[in-house]
């Protein structure tokens, strides 16, 4: 399960072409290598939701992952913010149920916890008690990173510091049995999705069921019908025979 945020600092641009769309884009990259999981996507900014729940129908995923955006956060559909105790715990509750040896929560992150009702350490609680690890990743440069603002002349370009908890990412990921990775540039993030994805690949039970066919049979009916006609004939004409 993924869990990303979309809040609009994930529009700063230290990692090309901005956070966000990296993070995007090397998440597509890992569920496209991964054909045979069950993956499902959690975004939150202020507020969390399911963007798409546990599937293996990942052309679906992908185009849910690619409408995932921070002007859902600028525009007001989801508010704005860093709810990760929110996220997590949205994810936790979409993957707690899921059959299966592996359970595994991404959460993406570039700030610190300043919204929700659930603290990231509760949601954490919440994973471990189902067996679910929570690999969280930190992203974003290590001190100020350019952020695009509208101005009255077109976009302006001003450094923001970067804001990104990391003792909490470190403590979620011991809590749940997890790693914490920090991602300062889009090579790192890569690097660290691939490190990821050595994670067990688990499969899907199904189960197939067979209707059995007895090639016998028809020659079993063959012979009672023939030691029938030859018990019938034997007591009506072969008896008229002198």
């Amino acid at each position: 399960m993924l869990a990303m945020d979309v809040s609009t600092s994930m529009l700063a641009e230290d990692l090309k072409p901005n956070r966000i769309e990296a993070a995007k884009n090397v998440a597509a990259e890992f569920i496209s290598g991964r054909p045979n999981d069950n993956i499902g996507l959690t975004i939150f900014a202020g507020e969390s939701f399911t963007q798409c729940p546990m599937t293996t129908d990942h052309t679906s995923l992908l185009t849910l992952l690619k409408d995932a955006r921070t002007d859902m956060a600028a525009t007001g559909m989801i508010e704005d913010g860093t709810a990760v105790g929110m996220g997590l715990a949205n994810a936790v509750s979409r993957l707690k149920d899921v059959k299966g040896k592996s359970k595994v929560i991404i959460l993406l992150t570039d700030g610190s916890n300043n919204r929700g009702d659930i603290s990231p350490m509760t949601a954490a609680e919440m994973a471990k008690s189902y067996g679910i690890r929570v690999y969280t990743i930190g992203v974003g440069t290590n001190k100020v990173a350019p952020y695009p603002m509208m101005v009255a002349g077109g976009i302006q370009y001003v450094n923001m510091p970067v804001d990104i908890d990391i003792q909490t990412l470190k403590e979620i990921a011991a809590t749940t049995e997890g790693n914490f990775y920090r991602a300062t540039n889009t090579a790192q993030l890569k690097s660290i999705y691939k490190d990821i994805d050595k994670l067990e690949k688990t499969k899907m039970s199904v189960k197939h069921y067979a209707k059995r066919y007895e090639a016998y049979q028809p020659f079993a009916m063959a012979v009672v019908f023939i030691l029938l006609l030859e018990i019938l004939l034997r007591i009506t004409w072969f008896r008229r025979i002198p």
